[in-house]
């Protein structure tokens, strides 16, 4: 017989599932599920040296380290699943920038609703505007 499946827990990540974070007028988050801990990034970094080398406070102290200095592929070895809400243009630039395996609902095969982000006037206002299109609308206008 086969012992049974054990994984790392956090109580804090636990308490969060399945708990729905309203974001902008229609969208939300919602954490489904997670892997990993402070272990696995600790591993991760010293894989050369293999488990158990160190203490839990030098772990702690590492991981200080590495957010620090911006070591980031350690962390790449948790991971989180989320259930996002998100108007197109946020998850094209999720998309473009790599920042998650996406699986979405498909038009195909399911009745969408006819709903939409309408930005708020202070949003779309000059002075909220980014950097880049205040010089766009500066260019235009003088052309």
């Amino acid at each position: 017989m086969t012992a049974p499946l054990t994984r790392p827990h956090s109580p804090a990540l636990d308490a969060l599932l399945g708990h729905r974070f309203d974001v902008l007028d229609h969208g939300f988050v919602r954490v489904i599920d997670y892997m990993g801990d402070d272990a696995a990034v600790v591993q991760a970094a010293r894989v050369s040296y293999g488990e158990g080398t160190t203490t839990t406070r030098s772990d702690r102290g590492l991981i200080d380290y590495l957010m620090r200095h911006r070591h980031t592929t350690p962390f790449e070895m948790c991971e989180l699943k989320l259930h996002v809400k998100l108007p197109v243009f946020v998850a094209r630039q999720w998309i473009r920038h790599r920042m998650a395996n996406v699986n979405e609902a498909s038009a195909r095969y399911s009745v969408m609703t006819r709903e939409f982000y309408l930005p708020s006037p202070e949003t779309t206002s000059r002075a909220g505007a980014p950097r880049s299109t205040r010089t766009l609308r500066r260019r235009s206008s003088r052309s």
